[in-house]
């Protein structure tokens, strides 16, 4: 059975994003991608020592200066489409107002008619933690603990009552409610992350960082879900993030999903048997414009199928 195939939506600042969003969207998903994704990213320092994912020296790709907010891009392609369901990859929940980003996935769920999935993460970046987060960065898992609590309430029947350290609902009725319960996926790194993710939330989303990794910590995800009694069986949706170009490379050292159509859908071939039940290709950051975008998409659709990805 072939994998399940998502697209990332085109954020990044050389797209024109109220034409391009409905116009990469409508045709995504008449090329057969199930689900189309975002990310979050709210600024681009232009002077701070952390490196990119916190890695000492890493700079910051070009590609980040400027990404479109996430939920209003996913309202843009709900718009233009009717049946791919509509992701985060991720949220960076702390950044967020945990009863107001409730219910704006909640109304974004209502209009889509239930296609939205909730990935979320508790973000690296101290200069975005500095502009907008609730609580302290030394407090992430606690905030992403309350955003998953105040959502699971805000979705559930009314009335709604919650009591936590940031939000306070007395009873009320909180409405729109989704069109289903939204699932929630989590971007789990470490032991703690893990175990919140196997008591609060649907799923994983991991990062393509090898197939042999990714496959062990599936399997340790798996092993502690039933070590502490989860019944419900997880979902797992790999994102990758590809650096396109339209000669295969030839290079020395050839990173991961560097290069052609051809080498990207065979480095996915190293993550089918892993038992993942999705694939997330976000190649924005190298196509030059949306038309682009399209046919590299198009592109990867017919050749992953035809390699029996």
């Amino acid at each position: 059975m072939a994998t399940r195939l998502g697209l990332g939506l085109p954020q990044n600042n050389h797209y024109e994003i109220g034409r391009d969003v409905p116009d990469v969207a409508r045709a995504a998903e008449e090329m057969g991608y199930e689900s189309l994704w975002v990310y979050e990213r709210a600024l681009f320092p232009t002077a701070t020592s952390q490196g990119l994912y916190d890695i000492e020296g890493l700079p910051w790709p070009d590609s980040y200066r400027g990404v479109a907010e996430p939920l209003v891009t996913l309202t843009l392609a709900a718009a233009a489409t009717h049946r791919a369901r509509l992701g985060t990859s991720v949220l960076v929940a702390p950044l967020h107002v945990p009863f107001q980003l409730a219910r704006a996935l909640a109304s974004l769920d209502a209009a889509a008619g239930g296609r939205v999935v909730a990935g979320l993460g508790t973000g690296w970046s101290l200069d975005e933690y500095a502009a907008s987060a609730v609580r302290p960065f030394g407090e992430r898992g606690k905030a992403l603990d309350e955003v998953i609590d105040v959502c699971r309430a805000v979705w559930g029947p009314d009335p709604v009552s919650y009591e936590g350290t940031l939000t306070r609902i007395s009873s009320s009725v909180v409405a729109p409610k989704p069109a289903r319960p939204i699932p929630i996926l989590l971007a789990a790194s470490n032991r703690t992350a893990r175990r919140r993710l196997v008591d609060k939330a649907d799923g994983w989303l991991p990062l393509a960082m090898g197939a042999d990794q990714v496959a062990a910590q599936w399997s340790e995800l798996q092993d502690l879900a039933a070590e502490r009694g989860r019944v419900t069986p997880l979902r797992a949706v790999l994102r990758v993030n590809a650096t396109y170009s339209a000669k295969a490379y030839d290079g020395p050292e050839r990173s991961p999903f560097q290069g052609n159509v051809d080498q990207i859908v065979e480095d996915l071939a190293a993550y089918t048997e892993i038992g993942l039940d999705e694939i997330l290709v976000d190649v924005q950051s190298s196509t030059r414009d949306a038309e682009e975008l399209k046919d590299v998409a198009a592109e990867l659709m017919t050749t992953a199928r035809a390699a029996g990805v």
